[in-house]
């Protein structure tokens, strides 16, 4: 059974929270209005770094204009396919690869290909999330046996602050793909809960989950 994307990276984050997720069908829901506003500014580079300030400052950026423009033009700089993530040759396309299937919001018809996933969110001071990480390995995994030739390397991009990441298909990203694509295939049942993990202050189950997270006092024994 090919599982979505949005499947293993939410396992690669939290199994219990999947689980959820499906018991309430909330993994077919469309992303809100503002996401997609955000998102949209990633088929937009040329555009936006020909604005001026006023311009952007209209748009629904995370950063001031000087450092979106500076961000944006480091990976101009950086990177080979930078181009033609700009002017992507392919949007929102689906792949359905042997284990995974889902959306690459750009693929880069370089040699070998590229996919490319976009985050309306903030990008870590490195790299990119764990879950994301996983998600872009689904990605190329994907693309790879649609294609059928290697495709090492995928990449993110965090357009309200200008930011490109490269994801590389490291050993350890394959491996926590696969952990991720065993924890999906093996969920039967609600999985044991997290224990004083900062991620599930944020959850949107985290009344329903039941999870507790211990005091300062209590952890320090008082």
């Amino acid at each position: 059974m090919s599982l979505a994307f949005s499947e293993v990276a939410m396992a690669a984050y939290c199994p219990r929270k999947l689980y959820y997720a499906r018991s309430h069908d909330d993994l077919a829901q469309g992303p809100p209005e503002e996401v997609r506003a955000v998102r949209e500014l990633a088929f937009r580079y040329e555009d936006l770094l020909a604005a001026d300030d006023a311009a952007l400052r209209a748009e629904p950026l995370s950063v001031s204009p000087l450092q979106f423009r500076r961000n944006l033009g480091c990976a101009s700089a950086r990177f080979d396919v930078f181009d033609g993530l700009a002017d992507p040759d392919d949007r929102d396309v689906f792949l359905d690869g042997r284990d995974c299937h889902g959306i690459a919001h750009k693929v880069v018809e370089a040699d070998p290909p590229v996919p490319s996933l976009v985050s309306a969110g903030e990008p870590p001071e490195q790299g990119v999330w764990e879950p994301q990480s996983v998600r872009a390995v689904a990605a190329a995994k994907a693309l790879s046996y649609e294609r059928e030739r290697p495709v090492e390397r995928a990449f993110y991009e965090y357009p309200a602050h200008g930011t490109i990441r490269e994801v590389r298909l490291t050993t350890h990203r394959k491996a926590a793909y696969r952990r991720a694509v065993r924890a999906v295939k093996s969920l039967d049942g609600p999985p044991p809960r997290l224990r004083d993990d900062a991620k599930c202050d944020a959850c949107e189950y985290r009344t329903e989950c039941g999870v507790r997270t211990r005091s300062l006092k209590s952890l320090l024994g008082l």
